[in-house]
Parts: C-alpha cells; sequence; structure tokens
C-alpha cells in the first residue's frame, strides 16, 4: 500500500501539469507554443542541466558508469529498431525516428526529479543530454535524409552539459547571485515542459490510431527489456538503474512529430504514436517505477 502510494505521490504532478496544458487548449485560451518551447529550450532547460551537474553530488565512477551505460542503450536501440523496421516493412523515415526517442526532457526528467530526487535528476540530466545530441545528428539524419551536426553546436542544452560537466569535473562553482539566478531560470523548466506537453497532445490530431497501439506497445517492451538488462550488464546503483529504465520507458517525444511534418515525412502516423504511447504512458509509467523503487 506504501508503494502504491509513493508511485501515485510521484507520477500524479507530472500528468496532472499535462492535464492543465490540454484542458487549457481546449478550453480555447491561447497558448504560444513555438515562444514558450524555445524559451524553455533556449534558458530554462539549460540553467536546470547546468545547475544540476555543477551541483550533483554523485561519485564520479558512478558518473562515469551511467554514462557509458546510457550510450550503449541509445546504440542497441537504434540498431534493435532499425531491424524490426526492415522485418515489419514499415517506411524508415516516419517510423524509426519515434520508435528509438523517447519524452526524456518533458516527461522524464520531472519524473525522475519526483522519484528520485536531485540525484536522479543529475543522472536524468547525463541521459537528456546523451539523447539530444544522438536525436540532433541520426535522428534528423533519418527523417531529413541530411545531417545536422551544425545544429548540435548551436543548442544552449548541449553547451550546458558540456560547462556543467566541466565545472562538475573542475569542482568549479558559479557566484551566489548568478547560481540563484540559473536556479530560479532552471525551476520554471519542469512545469513549463509538462504543461507544453499537454497543450501539444491537444493540438494534435492524427486517423492512424490502431498501428499507433501496437506500435506504441513495441516500443514499451522493448525499451523496458533492453533498458533493464543494459542496468544490470553495467552493474548501476539502485537510483541509475531506476533512472535509466524510467527514461528508456519514456513515450514517444513530440519533437519526431514536428520532424515528420517538416520534412514531409508521415506526420499523421507519428502523431497517432505520440499520442497512443503518451496515454499508455499513464498506465505503464507508474508500473515501471513500482519495479524499480
Amino acid at each position: 500500500m506504501n508503494l502504491i502510494l509513493t508511485v501515485f505521490e510521484i507520477v500524479a504532478p507530472v500528468f496532472l501539469l499535462s492535464g492543465i496544458g490540454f484542458t487549457w487548449v481546449k478550453l480555447g485560451f491561447e497558448y504560444r507554443l513555438q515562444f514558450v518551447t524555445r524559451f524553455a529550450m533556449t534558458l530554462a532547460v539549460p540553467s536546470l542541466i547546468f545547475v544540476a551537474l555543477m551541483q550533483t553530488e554523485i561519485p564520479g565512477g558512478d558518473l562515469s558508469r551511467f554514462t557509458l551505460a546510457t550510450i550503449a542503450a541509445n546504440l542497441i536501440l537504434a540498431v534493435v529498431f532499425r531491424v524490426l523496421v526492415r522485418v515489419l516493412k514499415l517506411e524508415q523515415r516516419t517510423y524509426l525516428s519515434p520508435l528509438i526517442f523517447g519524452n526524456t526532457g518533458n516527461l522524464g526528467l520531472p519524473l525522475c526529479i519526483f522519484a528520485f530526487g536531485q540525484a536522479g535528476l543529475g543522472y536524468a540530466v547525463i541521459f537528456l543530454a546523451v539523447t539530444a545530441l544522438f536525436s540532433f545528428t541520426y535522428g534528423i539524419y533519418l527523417v531529413a535524409g541530411k545531417g545536422a551536426f551544425g545544429k548540435v553546436v548551436r543548442e544552449p542544452m548541449v553547451w550546458a552539459t558540456l560547462l556543467g560537466a566541466l565545472f562538475l569535473w573542475r569542482g568549479w562553482e558559479t557566484p551566489l547571485f548568478l547560481t540563484n539566478t540559473l536556479d530560479l531560470l532552471g525551476q520554471m523548466a519542469v512545469p513549463m515542459m509538462l504543461i507544453t506537453v499537454g497543450v501539444a497532445i491537444a493540438r494534435l490530431t492524427t486517423h492512424s490510431l490502431s498501428q499507433a497501439v501496437w506500435l506504441s506497445m513495441l516500443k514499451l517492451a522493448v525499451c523496458f527489456a533492453l533498458g533493464w538488462g543494459i542496468a544490470v550488464a553495467f552493474e548501476l546503483e539502485a537510483i541509475a538503474f531506476g533512472v535509466l529504465v524510467v527514461q528508456m520507458c519514456t513515450p514517444v517525444a513530440v519533437t519526431s512529430y514536428l520532424l515528420a511534418e517538416r520534412f514531409n515525412a508521415n506526420s499523421d502516423a507519428v502523431a497517432g504514436m505520440v499520442m497512443v504511447s503518451t496515454l499508455l504512458s499513464v498506465a505503464a509509467l507508474p508500473v515501471v517505477l513500482a519495479m524499480v523503487l
């Protein structure tokens, strides 16, 4: 009973805030998605990442092991789904990116903060940074047919990660007034991202739901099994173990839909996967959390 209550206390704020965004749009109120998303990804999320890394107290060996586990998980996941897409005769440009990349920022970060605290945030930030680098390069290549390596060096999230890692390695800290400012900016990120997820879901329209159901279930099953297996293989400690599994099991990212729309892939099919996998996560993520807590 205590475990059920704990899991509920973790997931309820996440989905309630997403529900606020969903309801806000359905009531006809204005929400400037492009502005909020740009603000979050340019200032709020990078501030959260930098401060989380600078102030993390995770031992260096554990952090290195987790980073290697995250890289391995992403690479193996890409290979597995590339094979499955070919076997199932699905269009690679449409389906491979949403199958590989989860919503590790908007949903993954808040879940890990609520479930595992400050230490969990440090690990979740590492996972987000690795997947962001992967998605800005290989992910865009899958949909657009060309690389986007120049985009990586222009991403504030990437520089926040590199600077945070440097400050952590050297034991440096920013002046208190600057740390407090960045901390306040970072605190905006979690509620802003969650509300934006709800807004984005409310605005999606799709007719491709039947296929989206079994593909979303396939993604969840593969990601859970692989995440658990990688965590065991790398002998991750409890919090790192939980973060890796939870981040692997996050639903399809809304950015997959935006990329499909931009580069003329089947955006309707991707929208269906975003909607179904997000709804599926309402039931699945509490179960995943119960297994790793």
